[in-house]
């Protein structure tokens, strides 16, 4: 079975301090547990965490959904927002880890990418650098939940039109953030390679396009 890489960047500096945290981990948990319900992503989803502030890292590298456990998310006391350093990580992990198309296998389904963040960067001239990069990835989608009070649109409309807003930050809207990521995956699992642009589910109320 091929496997579809999901990747969830969450931001953890600025806006996500304090409740939002606690209530992505929850809405993650939710997450998995809609999609074991799908027999199709059970056999294919792959999913990864990765968190950011002045540096990124991986909490959870590629593992299948019946493996998985949801890594705790940590705080830090004081960073910066660097969303350039964690796009340039997001692109080397999906050269490492998602496999290619060869004459003796097929390789994974393109990857998905979900970015929780207030679009700031901290490091604007490497962000500006790495944009072309992340375009050139040939991901199936990039969907930007953009959460805060202070929010940087125009950073992240330079590499996706997929962008939304929640309209609180507790654990309900969360949740049903969440809810809504686990149908985007399960038809993604279907339309990639059917398709040359994922069509995503129409949102929840809680959950407003940004146009």
């Amino acid at each position: 079975m091929r496997r579809l890489p999901v990747y969830i960047l969450i931001q953890t500096s600025g806006a996500m301090r304090g409740e939002p945290i606690e209530a992505i981990k929850v809405g993650l948990e939710t997450m998995v547990a809609s999609l074991r319900q799908d027999p199709f992503a059970l056999e294919s989803v792959h999913l990864s965490v990765i968190t950011f502030n002045r540096t990124p890292e991986q909490l959870l590298p590629l593992t299948d959904l019946e493996n998985m456990q949801i890594p705790p998310i940590s705080q830090p006391v004081a960073a910066g927002t660097h969303l350039g350093e964690a796009l340039e990580f997001i692109c080397k992990k999906v050269d490492a880890e998602v496999l290619l198309t060869t004459p003796d296998r097929k390789g994974d389904w393109m990857p998905l990418l979900f970015i929780m963040c207030d679009g700031r960067a901290a490091d604007a001239q490497l962000f500006q650098q790495v944009v072309p990069e992340v375009k050139r990835k040939n991901f199936g989608s990039i969907v930007v939940c953009l959460v805060g009070n202070k929010i940087n649109t125009e950073n992240v409309k330079l590499f996706t039109d997929k962008i939304v807003n929640l309209d609180t930050t507790d654990g309900a809207t969360f949740r049903q953030f969440f809810k809504w990521v686990s149908a985007s995956v399960s038809v993604g699992n279907r339309s990639i390679g059917a398709a040359d642009e994922m069509q995503l589910p129409p949102p929840p109320p809680e959950v407003h396009t940004v146009i």
